[in-house]
């Protein structure tokens, strides 16, 4: 007897609470070899996601198609040839399929992760934490006094940048689009908390006098990116890591010629692409360290079973949040 399961795809590309929706599939059966059956018990919604299903950043080529670039389940069962994996072991899924109840995928394609981690935030530490982590470590030689200024602070990735940035003694320019986000960023730690315009770089050296600021983190584009160019020591880079306006970088030849200033892009997934199975392992033991020991975690917001998709898209796609969305599978986690 053939047995059904959830799980959210999208047919179109548009608003993503109009264009998902929650159907009914086969449930995968027995997994072949090295492949392994994973109960999903938690997968966030990132902007990545919103952005895909926009069509405003890289996804499937045919539709309909599956959707959840993060998500963390249990095995539930093991194919032949598959010794390095348990069942009832917690894992971190690394494919791109994650909103479903149970998902059936290469051994390869799955890392084991601590048992006893909140699996709300190791949902949510497949892109943000690493991505945090590595932009602040493979383009500067950062040293402690030294400065980083990151727009979209309010985000998961800047409340990262912020705590990963003090523990190792470097400072942070923090920059928001609105008041109203101010006071909960500076509530993280962050060193001094600006609000974007065209006198950002006035403003930052008001506050930091001519401390060294090398390291530019750039998640919006377009004029939002110049602002940060700006606001950099002479030699500094720009890491442009977002698409959240949809409009084009914006540097100009003052800050290229002129100043030196270097404009850059980092995606995580070709920077996991490149990694071989032990650096990505190596990685993600540190982000479970992190998260463990109280160094970062993401705020979550609410929570939503799989056939509330379209409440949980709109959710997610407002402003003023005070944290994540994600959806828990399973059914709720204490």
């Amino acid at each position: 007897m053939e047995h059904h399961m959830k799980a959210i795809e999208f047919d179109r590309y548009g608003p993503p609470h109009e264009v998902c929706h929650c159907i009914e599939v086969a449930e995968p059966g027995a997994p072949g070899p090295d492949e392994v059956i994973v109960a999903v018990e938690a997968c966030s919604i990132n902007p990545a996601d919103l952005l895909l299903i926009e069509g405003r950043y890289p996804g499937p080529k045919q539709l309909p198609a599956r959707l959840g670039i993060e998500g963390v389940g249990r095995v539930t069962a093991t194919g032949s040839g598959v010794g390095h994996l348990d069942t009832g072991q917690r894992v971190l899924l690394l494919g791109r399929t994650n909103w479903t109840e149970t998902i059936c995928t290469a051994a390869n394609n799955v890392i084991a992760i601590d048992q006893n981690i909140d699996p709300l935030q190791a949902a949510m530490m497949k892109v943000n934490p690493p991505t945090a982590m590595l932009m602040l470590s493979n383009y500067i030689d950062l040293a402690p006094g030294d400065w980083v200024i990151q727009n979209a602070s309010n985000s998961a990735v800047g409340y990262h940048v912020i705590r990963l940035a003090r523990a190792r003694g470097i400072h942070t320019v923090s920059v928001v689009r609105r008041q109203s986000a101010v006071a909960t960023v500076a509530a993280l730690g962050a060193d001094l908390v600006l609000v974007d315009d065209e006198n950002l770089a006035e403003k930052v050296r008001s506050g930091i006098g001519d401390a060294n600021l090398p390291l530019a983190l750039d998640a919006i584009g377009g004029a939002a990116c110049l602002h940060l160019a700006q606001s950099l020591s002479i030699g500094g880079t720009v890491v442009n890591y977002g698409f959240l306006s949809g409009e084009p970088c914006m540097i100009t030849p003052t800050e290229t010629i002129v100043r030196d200033i270097t404009l850059r892009g980092f995606w995580l997934a070709n920077h996991l692409g490149k990694a071989t199975r032990q650096g990505i392992e190596a990685i993600f033991t540190e982000v479970t360290s992190l998260i463990r020991d109280g160094t970062i975690a993401a705020p979550v917001e609410a929570t939503y079973g799989l056939d509330e998709v379209k409440t949980a898209l709109a959710h997610a796609g407002r402003g003023e949040r005070s944290g994540k969305i994600l959806f828990t599978p399973g059914g709720p986690i204490a």
